[in-house]
């Protein structure tokens, strides 16, 4: 959610829509819309409220400072996580101290 905010600012059902349209990933309103709650009591999010051409005002949310430098970290241990997983399902090239 943060790395798509931090590409621009974007409403909640836009957000719904690009998640939707990537392979493999199973979002839903009812997930993105308590989690955007979450981040912005977090204050990793901001929002405000525009006008829409196509129906009634919508909320944008705006990733902050803070919700950078949380992207920042989640992308650092999601790459130890991933190459560790690479690891473990490579034949042979995990260790095996329990000689099994």
């Amino acid at each position: 959610m943060l790395a798509l905010l931090r590409e621009r600012e974007r409403y909640g059902f836009e957000l719904v829509r690009t998640l939707s349209d990537i392979d493999g990933m199973v979002i839903s309103e009812g997930t993105i819309y308590p989690l955007l709650t979450r981040l912005r009591g977090e204050q990793l999010v901001t929002t405000f409220w525009q006008e829409s051409e196509s129906g009634p005002p919508r909320r944008y949310y705006r990733v902050t400072s803070a919700g950078l430098a949380a992207l920042d970290a989640f992308s650092r241990e999601w790459a130890q996580f991933r190459d560790a997983v690479d690891r473990l399902l490579r034949p042979g090239e995990h260790d095996d101290r329990n000689g099994r």
